[in-house]
């Protein structure tokens, strides 16, 4: 039979609380176990004493009787100085994924030859717009289409009195 020191969850819904069990490990989570050990209220603040409560002497005779225990519950024994744990090591932990590793390639790629247009511009001479007498000839270009306009609104203002009576005609036929 293995032994396991694990978390058995108890508690309402949306509202954790957990016994340090030691039980079967082919047991179920919140089944049968052979002892309590301990309590964890992940909802108390992280430097609240009741957060996690372990019955030490007992956690050392179970581990002595050859009990593996979970990781969080590791973490536990650990905090409790009861059993050192290994620190892990995932270097790739904080390392983009390969389709972020692309999109920051493309994006750097984007940034490179923005500058490299910037960089044209500013290295190109421009060219020299002479002024012409553009001043002087927009108020003519206004009185122009000024002019085209009028006889449209007349021709459209003189078409209205002829539609409405033909409507009339129609109505009363």
């Amino acid at each position: 039979m293995a032994v396991a020191i694990r978390l058995s969850r108890g508690g309402a819904k949306k509202r954790p609380y957990y016994r340090i069990v030691v039980s079967d490990s082919r047991s179920a989570r919140d089944g049968k176990y052979l002892e309590q050990i301990g309590t964890y209220n992940p909802l108390l603040a992280k430097d609240d004493e009741n957060r996690v409560k372990i019955d030490t002497d007992r956690a050392k005779h179970w581990l002595s009787v050859g009990a593996q225990p979970s990781d969080r519950v590791a973490r536990f024994l650990d905090a409790a100085g009861v059993r050192e744990r290994a620190a892990r090591n995932n270097p790739k932990k904080g390392e983009p994924g390969e389709n972020a590793k692309a999109r920051a390639e493309e994006k750097a790629e984007k940034e490179e030859a923005a500058k490299a247009a910037a960089a044209e511009a500013a290295a190109a001479p421009e060219p020299e717009v002479e002024e012409t007498p553009a001043a002087e000839d927009a108020p003519a270009a206004e009185e122009a289409t000024a002019e085209a306009e009028a006889p449209a609104a007349e021709e459209a203002a003189a078409d209205a009195p002829a539609a409405e009576a033909a409507t009339d005609e129609k109505a009363e036929g």
